[in-house]
């Protein structure tokens, strides 16, 4: 793998964490690199192993997302060599985020897994976040993996009206 290729990668991957104060999925940064043609799908994953390796991202694994968000260490490195990003790759990545903020912060916000618990049930864990607040966090048990599954699965598009009708409920 070209060693200059490489760098720029973990350059810009550095750099679009760095444009945002909220964790970006691996879906997210692919769609990015991959819909520009800047890289290849396996040569991608291998600069994010490599930046987390180094600690330079952390890691969030979620059920069926993986997320990565900035770490001090990848902030200290972007700020002293974004400039060997060029201002057109730069403008292309800023354009994306500005043009996308709202649906990739409502992407990685939106988390849900469940886990088997000590008495054999299953915890259904749905959340929504806005940066580093919980808005909402619901933690339901149920008796079997398939219905914890399925309401895993069915937690990002139902979310909101959730959370809608609690505060309703509430308030």
């Amino acid at each position: 793998m070209n060693t200059e290729a490489t760098t720029l990668y973990k350059l810009m991957v550095l750099y679009m964490l760095s444009k945002v104060n909220f964790p970006l999925s691996n879906n997210q940064i692919s769609e990015f690199m991959l819909n520009k043609q800047y890289t290849t799908y396996f040569t991608l994953q291998e600069v994010l192993n490599s930046l987390a390796d180094d600690g330079f991202i952390h890691v969030l694994n979620y059920r069926n997302s993986t997320q990565y968000k900035l770490t001090k260490e990848g902030t200290e490195t972007i700020s002293f060599f974004y400039s060997k990003i060029s201002n057109a790759i730069r403008d292309e990545i800023d354009q994306y985020l500005k043009d996308n903020k709202y649906d990739l912060k409502c992407e990685v916000g939106t988390t849900s897994d469940h886990y088997r618990t000590t008495n054999g049930d299953y915890i259904a864990h749905c959340q929504v976040r806005e940066g580093d607040t919980n808005l909402i966090e619901l933690n339901i048990a149920v008796p079997l993996e398939e219905q914890a599954d399925a309401m895993c699965a069915k937690w990002r598009d139902a979310s909101q009206e959730i959370y809608d009708f609690i505060m309703h409920k509430l308030l």
